[in-house]
């Protein structure tokens, strides 16, 4: 990695102290950098020669239209209020080095636009709202800035101008370094997403309340609870995507037992990286008794035949739509008689929580449906007291199944986790909610109240079901669910 100039720890930077505004600015040196500064002559050499590479002509990205309807709904929620919804800033990894940036949920959702820094605020008008996107413009050659900045575009890349920008999201865009002053200067009702920028919340920290703004976030998250068309078939292209880094798995698994599990989150890796942006979340890759721990994501176990492997992950779209699969897979092929015997207990109870996810019912009904199942089976085979009413008014079963039966899924793995209860989890199906329905039963290596053979055995089934008009539709149905079926497929793949 070339030694970049960073911002932060800079080679050559230009100085902002305001008393230097309106001359050229004098250059800091990076500790430890291997040139003691730039020549006048440099300096003027790089200011020139470079063509214009300004693009015209943009059509606007495929969600623009649907990006303007949210935010229509937005205005129509916060009449005669100033409303600021940031992206976010790179955060630093280690020294000089960021994390990938991801931008905020909810300023992904309202413009289309996914870089770091971006701010849109709607600014009350008599007739509702007037939109601003803020972002950086193009590196400043003139300064230098292109060049000698850590996050110029020599060393990050190219953006968008503001022109462009406008063209891409269908909203005036302006020079976000001019936000914090804009904001200070902002009189009226305000409200902002707090946790992203803390240059913004600092601007406003005397026109806003911790109450007010939350009633914001919690409607931009209940505002996702229904997804538009665009929204679905962003899903459904993160689905097929899925099902194709399965596939990419199943073909691995000898490698993987010569290996770790490292090597199955690799292999799902490569297909989120080519076909999308990147995993939705840290891929659970857990073999044998690793299975039974929910979120396993060290994934640097061991791979072996004969134990299953449970496989939850999903790739992320580059608009930021994620899928969340999981299977358990025999490793070598072939469920043995108990995994069998578990596995098909749990795919009974999936069943019956798909079956269950229809509009105008309640949400909590696939739950319900499927905890029914399973409290039947452990019933059925002596491992907790019966009857089955009994352990489910008491929650016995939760020893085995441990967690919800599913979630609402979208822009985050966990959909729309600021909602209100009444309207999540109290609340109704409707047509264009994309919910998770994945039972499972883990059985604890040390946990000496079920049978040996139990032991160190989970199982988990999940598919991304999309609530209809008419009841609902498996996303993720290209992916075999059914024991012998996948027996079948592992074996088509591997042959």
């Amino acid at each position: 990695m070339s030694e970049a100039l960073n911002p932060e720890t800079p080679e050559a930077v230009l100085d902002d102290d305001a008393d230097q505004a309106d001359e050229e600015k004098p250059l800091k040196q990076r500790k430890n950098g291997l040139y003691p500064g730039v020549s006048d002559e440099l300096a003027e050499s790089m200011k020139s020669g470079w063509a214009d590479t300004e693009l015209h002509g943009l059509e606007p990205i495929p969600q623009a239209a649907y990006t303007a309807a949210r935010r229509a709904a937005l205005s129509a929620r916060f009449p005669g209020e100033r409303l600021v919804i940031p992206a976010g800033n790179l955060k630093t990894r280690s020294n000089d080095t960021e994390y990938p940036f991801r931008a905020s949920v909810e300023y992904a959702y309202l413009t289309g636009n996914l870089t770091e820094d971006g701010v849109l605020v709607l600014e009350p008008t008599s007739g509702g709202h007037k939109a601003t996107i803020y972002l950086l413009p193009r590196s400043d050659r003139e300064n230098g800035e292109f060049w000698l900045s850590g996050q110029g575009e020599l060393w990050v890349g190219r953006r968008h101008s503001l022109t462009e920008a406008e063209q891409l999201y269908g909203i005036p865009a302006s020079d976000v370094r001019e936000i914090a002053d804009a904001l200070r200067e902002a009189t009226g009702p305000v409200r902002v997403v707090r946790g992203y920028d803390a240059g913004v919340e600092a601007a406003l920290t005397d026109k806003v309340t911790a109450e007010r703004d939350e009633e914001l976030r919690v409607f931009l998250s209940e505002a996702r609870l229904v997804k538009d068309e665009f929204e679905a078939d962003e899903l459904q292209k993160a689905v097929d995507s899925t099902v194709r880094g399965f596939e990419d798995v199943v073909k691995v698994l000898d490698k993987a037992e010569a290996t770790s599990e490292r090597y199955i989150e690799g292999t799902f890796f490569l297909r989120a990286r080519v076909e999308g942006n990147d995993v939705g979340y840290g891929s659970i890759c857990a073999a044998g008794p690793h299975a039974c721990t929910l979120h396993w994501v060290r994934n640097d176990g061991p791979v072996r035949s004969g134990d299953l492997l449970l496989l939850d992950a999903g790739v992320e779209t580059h608009t930021l739509y994620t899928a969340d699969v999981t299977r358990t897979l025999p490793i070598n092929g072939t469920y043995s008689e108990i995994q069998k015997k578990i596995y098909d207990a749990v795919y009974e109870a999936q069943e019956a929580g798909i079956a269950a996810v229809q509009p105008g019912g309640k949400y909590r009904d696939f739950h319900d449906a499927s905890q029914r199942v399973l409290a039947r089976k452990l019933v059925e085979w002596g491992l907790v007291e019966g009857p089955v009413e009994r352990v489910l008014e008491l929650g016995l079963q939760r020893r085995w199944t441990l967690h919800g039966t599913g979630h609402m899924l979208g822009m985050d793995v966990h959909d729309c986790a600021a909602a209100r209860t009444e309207t999540y989890v109290d609340g109704t199906l409707e047509p264009g909610m994309c919910l998770t329905v994945e039972p499972g039963l883990y059985f604890q290596a040390d946990d000496l109240t079920v049978p040996e053979e139990y032991r160190g055995i989970g199982v988990r089934i999940e598919d991304d079901i999309l609530v209809t008009e008419n009841g609902n539709r498996n996303l993720s149905a290209g992916l075999p669910r059914r024991s012998d079926e996948v027996e079948a497929w592992m074996a088509s793949l591997k042959g």
